[in-house]
């Protein structure tokens, strides 16, 4: 993981996902949507290979993961 890597708020927790496996889907994400109102979703794998999707945005001038959980089939597509 490189030094930019973003912090992870608390708010990730929500649904189970490790801390670790959030930034692993953010560093190999293979896809990005942009949510508008500065969120970012990034789809990648956890360490298992799964497909989360993980939300990212700019937080007090910092890149900050607010939401991760297992990818939805609407992001998929």
């Amino acid at each position: 993981m490189d030094a930019e890597a973003p912090i992870v708020l608390q708010s990730t927790a929500r649904h189970g996902i490790p801390e670790v496996d959030a930034l692993h889907a953010w560093a190999f994400a293979i896809d990005a949507y942009d949510l508008g109102e500065g969120l970012v979703m990034y789809i990648g794998p956890d360490h298992a290979g799964n497909l989360l999707e993980v939300g990212v945005v700019d937080w007090h001038d910092e890149l900050a993961i607010v939401h991760a959980m297992r990818a939805r089939p609407k992001l998929l597509r």
